[in-house]
């Protein structure tokens, strides 16, 4: 008789290359954990709810958070276990620059700060949409989102907290024309970086990117100014960060078998999100941080280059 299949947390614990932690809590006496999903509805999002709260333990709350409260109830019941997290929704849209500090004062409130972010909220895109009439939106939520959430939550992050921008190995200058380098400079603040996404978004809006070095998949630009915000936080924050144990940093989760993904790449051998999701919570749940990740974009545990290597 053949053995069952493996779960998704048993085939991809072992590829992780985060060091795991038992399911629970290492230290009942401390107050419970707060942990946060973005985008929370389907995907990822759902399936960082999922493993959260199966690993995380009972005096331990983990918030899934989207627009539609309906799919968050249904992603709420199907993590809730007798032994695992408490799991709760609440209405998010990340778009709406009104509803961040709102969820901000929620949570000071609750719980007085938040100990593990995991800001995965992103417009798709398909191949035959008019990037022009939705890069508005689209920039809404991946980019000024992310710089909102950052600005609103990093100061609620507790002693030995995790905060994790969902990423993408397109996010590096290496996809960018040089020319284009000097708009995300190592010094930039998020205001620098909100300001040049603006000024790429309203050239795609009105057709003039076109002769532009700009690259026609408008992901990268986008990508790339993600993790330029996560640098430009590093850069106030690393030393204050890393003396608490806290770790601010982004992640590429690779390529996952997913509708959106589908319309672009053959993902037939990807990993579902329920799989991606187990090295991405190792990470969250790390005892100690690994510094060479901070403020770095990182893919299987490994920092991507922010910058062209010279040759």
């Amino acid at each position: 008789m053949s053995a069952p299949p493996a779960s998704a947390a048993t085939r991809y614990a072992a590829a992780s290359p985060y060091p795991s932690r038992p399911a629970g809590r290492l230290d009942m006496t401390e107050p419970g954990r707060v942990a946060l999903i973005t985008g929370a509805t389907q995907g990822l999002g759902a399936a960082l709810v999922g493993e959260l709260a199966r690993r995380l333990g009972p005096h331990d709350t983990v918030y899934a958070t989207g627009r539609d409260l309906d799919r968050l109830a249904e992603v709420c019941e199907a993590a809730s276990t007798s032994t695992g997290a408490q799991v709760r929704s609440e209405h998010f849209d990340v778009s709406d620059p009104q509803r961040t500090p709102q969820l901000a004062d929620l949570m000071r409130e609750r719980h007085g700060g938040v100990d593990i972010v995991f800001n995965n909220a992103v417009m798709r895109v398909a191949p035959d949409d008019d990037i022009a009439a939705v890069v508005a939106p689209y920039v809404e939520v991946n980019n000024f989102a992310t710089t909102r959430i950052l600005r609103a939550l990093l100061p609620l992050l507790r002693d030995n907290g995790r905060f994790v921008v969902i990423a993408s190995s397109l996010g590096t200058l290496n996809y960018l024309a040089p020319v284009l380098h000097e708009r995300f400079p190592d010094d930039a603040t998020l205001d620098d970086v909100d300001a040049a996404v603006a000024g790429w978004r309203d050239l795609v809006a009105d057709g003039s990117v076109r002769g532009t070095p700009w690259p026609g998949f408008i992901n990268i630009p986008s990508k790339v100014a993600q993790v330029a915000a996560i640098r430009a936080v590093a850069r106030t924050h690393r030393e204050a960060h890393l003396a608490r144990g806290t770790l601010v940093t982004a992640v590429c989760p690779g390529m996952m078998n997913t509708p959106t993904s589908a319309a672009f790449w053959d993902v037939s051998d990807a990993p579902s999100p329920q799989e991606a999701a187990v090295p991405l919570v190792d990470l969250a749940l790390m005892e100690s941080i690994d510094p060479n990740l901070y403020g770095q974009l990182s893919r299987d545990g490994q920092v991507l280059p922010w910058k062209p290597v010279a040759v």
